[in-house]
């Protein structure tokens, strides 16, 4: 197991940041259904700077790259350094670990799967990328390295990583792509009670539930908007965004959806798929 420790000397409030299904191409010019990703990631960024400074560690919750490219995952490296802090991602279903590998980890930007974050918190980081397919699944090993974190640590609050939503989100065409072994996720979730957030990307949406005593968070992607609620495919027109999430030293989570202002990156409302 790759564990890291997160140093923070007050015993406060821990924040981070996500960001989420980038879907960056080699080209710079590259789009996803009419939106510039790049530019849209690199506008995220700058207004981070501007809006939400103070943070103490990014967190990248899958879908980085679009075409697999080695390139694409390079625009990532130096697209993230103006945050200077330090960054942990984790694939989704459509990265490509073999060229994730190639560029990731960098100084910066680092591959883990348990992080010690502040004085009463960890992070557990799992990969739910089934290679060649949209869904997601936990093998066998991944549900044990969650138990065994959470048994070993009874006493720190525990937000879980993963890129695929382990519910239903409401959306026909999304839910078909969920993580499909929820059930099982979810037993191990239950056989503990300091499982204090679950936060997942890949449905490029607001999402926030209470879920068996746990809050489950996901975020608008830093490009194309799905509308919510659509049981066929459908875009929605809010603009890309980030996530922030305060992580309290008595388990609760105080977190806001972030959006870009004053930015124009409106997807093809004409398209059917992607």
């Amino acid at each position: 197991m790759l564990s890291e420790t997160l140093l923070n000397n007050e015993n406060g409030p821990i924040r981070l940041l996500q960001i989420t299904d980038t879907h960056l191409f080699a080209p710079e010019d590259g789009a996803l259904l009419g939106v510039p990703t790049l530019k849209s990631f690199q506008t995220v960024v700058e207004q981070v700077q501007q809006r939400t400074p103070n943070f103490d560690a990014i967190i990248a919750t899958g879908d980085i790259s679009q075409d697999h490219t080695v390139s694409s995952y390079q625009h990532f490296v130096d697209g993230i350094k103006p945050l200077v802090k330090p960054c942990y991602w984790l694939p989704g279903n459509h990265d490509y670990k073999p060229s994730m590998g190639g560029v990731l980890p960098s100084s910066q930007i680092q591959a883990c799967e348990h992080l010690f974050i502040g004085q009463h918190w960890q992070l557990i980081i799992l990969d739910s990328q089934v290679v060649g397919v949209p869904h997601g699944a936990l093998s066998k090993e991944q549900l044990a390295l969650l138990d065994s974190v959470l048994s070993q640590n009874p006493d720190r609050h525990s937000l879980v990583l993963l890129h695929h939503h382990p519910l239903p989100a409401g959306s026909a065409w999304l839910d078909q792509h969920q993580l499909k072994d929820n059930d099982e996720f979810w037993s191990v979730v239950g056989q503990h009670d300091n499982v204090s957030g679950i936060v997942c990307g890949h449905i490029h949406q607001e999402l926030d539930r209470i879920v068996n005593g746990a809050r489950l968070l996901a975020t608008p992607s830093t490009c194309v908007q799905f509308l919510p609620d659509s049981d066929d495919f459908a875009l929605d027109s809010q603009a890309p965004g980030w996530r922030t999430l305060d992580l309290l030293p008595d388990g609760r989570i105080e977190t806001q959806v972030h959006r870009l202002e004053n930015c124009d990156f409106s997807a093809d409302s004409n398209a059917g798929g992607y």
